[in-house]
């Protein structure tokens, strides 16, 4: 009789399913219901956030994002592992192509989590852009369609990269590679009629290496995570330091351009404090948007996927999804 209780219980229909709308809970994608809304009270905290996500859901609905009038090549950089450079690149960029964008993501991370993330197959026997930097391997020999995301390529890391600081020592023009490589690659795709891309993103290592530097040389523009914590400004300093070097004797066209604060925890003073010191010393390449702590981000990769397709209603992806659209529009 418990079973057969249950079963029926199973198997009515769901009122919350029949009464859908756009408001979801806030790491999850399931739908709130007009009724849910109504009972909450507007003071408090539920009520705030669902309240505050939908209004920026309709900022964001209907909006074309422009087409750059070059490609934009950024190099997402920060020598401090752990601040959100390779789960900012992936789902910026998956954010672009997923609005009509042409859009690249180069991984020169020896770990290959953006490849990972973007589904991309990355083991040892593939072609990846360590051959192009070291065998002089065509770019559009290397690069693959991300599996979820049309408009979408990827130019995969393997972990020969490891080993490609010692090799890049004795080349010749060994921080230019990159750069040359896309340089390459854009004639190619001109030749056989297809659309220039409009972003490449650069992820890179947790290091000012040479690797580091094949990026900086390759880019015109410089996107820095900032994760809101006091560590993560330690090393900012260092970092704009190394990209001053590289502007006086590699790339003089190189700028930084926008800073992305991520892993924003509201509930922390700290969080709080550390936003508005970088807002003050940069006030022109912050990002209005900030990336929240999110278990749906962390969570999405496990899956070789960004949040933008694991949980696209989620507040993680409306979160990239404004700095997608800050970042074209500027």
């Amino acid at each position: 009789m418990q079973a057969k209780a249950a079963s029926s219980i199973l198997n009515q229909p769901n009122p919350i399913e029949n009464q859908r709308r756009t408001a979801v809970s806030r790491e999850t994608n399931i739908p709130v219901t007009g009724s849910i809304l109504d009972d909450l009270d507007d003071g408090s905290p539920i009520a705030r956030q669902l309240i505050s996500e939908n209004k920026r859901r309709e900022r964001l609905l209907g909006r074309r994002l422009p087409r750059p009038s070059r490609t934009r090549i950024l190099t997402v950089a920060n020598q401090k592992g752990g601040v959100g450079k390779t789960t900012t690149t992936v789902n910026i960029a998956a954010a672009l192509a997923s609005a009509g964008l042409n859009v690249m993501v180069v991984d020169i991370d020896p770990q290959g989590n953006a490849s990972t993330a973007l589904g991309v197959e990355h083991h040892a026997d593939v072609d990846s852009i360590y051959d192009v930097l070291i065998n002089d391997l065509a770019l559009a020999d290397v690069v693959a369609p991300c599996p979820d995301i049309d408009n979408l390529i990827v130019a995969p890391a393997t972990i020969h990269l490891a080993g490609a600081e010692i090799e890049l020592v004795s080349l010749v023009a060994r921080e230019q590679r990159l750069s040359r490589a896309l340089d390459v690659y854009a004639k190619t795709r001109e030749k056989n009629g297809e659309e220039r891309l409009d972003y490449v993103f650069i992820d890179c290592p947790p290091s000012l290496g040479l690797l580091t530097v094949n990026a900086f040389c390759a880019a015109n523009e410089v996107l820095i995570p900032i994760q809101c914590e006091y560590y993560a400004l330690e090393g900012l300093s260092q970092l704009l330091k190394n990209i001053e070097m590289i502007q006086k004797h590699l790339n003089s066209d190189l700028v930084v351009s926008t800073i992305l604060l991520t892993m924003y925890d509201g509930r922390t003073n700290l969080a709080a404090q550390v936003a508005a010191d970088v807002r003050e010393h940069f006030p022109d390449q912050v990002l209005g948007a900030v990336v929240p702590r999110s278990v749906r981000i962390s969570e999405a990769p496990s899956y070789q996927q960004t949040v933008m397709t694991y949980d696209p209603s989620s507040t993680g992806a409306l979160s990239y999804l404004e700095a997608a659209a800050e970042l074209a529009e500027r």
